[in-house]
């Protein structure tokens, strides 16, 4: 019996159970309570013996371009995943589906070319999502983020995006931070609706200032206060002085034929009143006459 007066054989297992996870720490990799760093360590493929009980798994600075979705789906506790700075593609569609846990996903500069209902949808808690700097990401989809309403700062600076649907973001109830800099809007009359959200939403917008049009060329490195402005005049419909004095005319004719319809009948009126009053008289006087 040990001093505490528990069995030695209880302290065995707990050691043996340490070192079991000890051993089962990926290769070139440090481990410690609940967390996996394997960052900058030139990895080409998804580490293996990753403990199931990994919360935090950080992969950043690497080389992997695929992510298992079965071998993810065995980390069923990971809340937290860092795979930046890796070569990551678009074949992402159903890989965090075994990882419903997680609350924060770091994809930033991968090679990323498109974003769609499937890459996301089963991540019901998540809460960071950074996207950003994937200079290859040119499509968004418009219900992408359908089933992260928990989402509340999502990162898409720095792709190649040109458009981005305003319900795509419109829709998210608790997003408070949104990073849109450095991309290649084009502000054209499609993304007006877009760009007046921008102006009346609470959502916070990181280096606003570097959120600017890129096409068309009459607009480039606009802002988007100044562009909504421009688009407003030019998208929305305008009238000229031609079109006021056309209306000014409609109006007065519509007048002056209104006014021509009361007076005729008017005269009509006093014609029918005189012809029904003159016939009385003529009857009155046939009676008489009788």
């Amino acid at each position: 019996m040990s001093p505490s007066g528990r069995p030695w054989s209880l302290s065995l297992v707990f050691l043996l159970g340490m070192a079991s996870e000890g051993i089962s720490c990926p290769s070139r990799c440090s481990c410690q309570y609940l967390e996996v760093n394997c960052t900058g360590q030139q990895l080409q493929e998804f580490p293996v013996d990753i403990p199931l009980d990994t919360r935090q798994l950080i992969l950043a600075a690497n080389n992997i371009s695929y992510l298992p979705a079965v071998e993810l789906s065995f980390l069923a506790d990971l809340v937290y995943l860092d795979c930046r700075k890796n070569l990551l593609g678009d074949d992402l569609d159903f890989t965090f589906i075994g990882v419903a846990k997680l609350v924060y996903l770091d994809l930033s500069f991968n090679n990323l070319t498109q974003v769609t209902f499937s890459t996301f949808s089963h991540l019901l808690s998540l809460v960071v999502l950074k996207i950003s700097d994937n200079p290859n990401l040119v499509a968004i989809e418009k219900d992408a983020f359908a089933n992260n309403t928990w989402l509340r700062h999502l990162d898409v600076s720095r792709t190649g995006l040109t458009f981005l649907d305003t319900s795509t973001v419109r829709d998210l109830p608790n997003l408070r931070l949104l990073g849109l800099s450095d991309n290649l809007w084009h502000c054209n009359c499609s993304f007006l609706d877009f760009v007046t959200w921008m102006m009346e939403s609470d959502v916070h917008f990181p280096d606003a200032d570097n959120i600017t049009c890129y096409t068309p060329a009459g607009l480039r490195a606009l802002r988007m206060p100044a562009a909504e402005a421009q688009l407003h005049f030019s998208c929305l419909p305008q009238l000229y002085k031609q079109d006021y004095v056309f209306l000014c005319l409609v109006g007065f004719c519509i007048f002056l034929a209104g006014t021509m319809a009361a007076w005729l009948a008017g005269i009509c009126a006093v014609i029918y009143e005189a012809h029904a009053s003159k016939g009385e008289e003529e009857e009155e006087e046939e009676e008489e006459e009788e």
